[in-house]
């Protein structure tokens, strides 16, 4: 994945509607009213935040008649799990190191003189 692809990612779930649409999505396709319906905002502002969600590739949209279905496409979501995942990796063997170091009695440490 792209840098580009991962920015857009991470800015489109920065926002706390688009999160929770997501959830719902996570669950199963829902056409844009029943998206809407929970939330405290107007049909619009649901269809601005989808369309973020959409250039982000996180949903997807097709219209049948006049209802207009969404989905997720795990593809983009597992890419931002992945780069998660390795910054987990790397935190985590840092502070494992970290610990074993602070478990060392005091002037055992490689670094310790004499």
């Amino acid at each position: 994945m792209l840098d580009h692809e991962l920015d857009l990612v991470f800015r489109a779930l920065g926002d706390r509607t688009r999160r929770a649409l997501v959830e719902r999505l996570v669950r199963g396709p829902a056409s844009v009213s029943e998206l809407a319906e929970p939330l405290t905002m107007s049909l619009a502002a649901v269809v601005q935040h989808l369309q973020v969600l959409e250039s982000a590739g996180i949903v997807r949209s097709e219209k049948v008649g006049r209802v207009r279905t969404c989905r997720i496409e795990p593809e983009m979501l597992r890419a931002g799990e992945h780069w998660l995942g390795r910054q987990r990796t790397t935190w985590e063997s840092r502070l494992d190191r970290l610990g074993d170091f602070l478990a060392e009695p005091p002037g055992t440490s490689e670094g310790a003189t004499s």
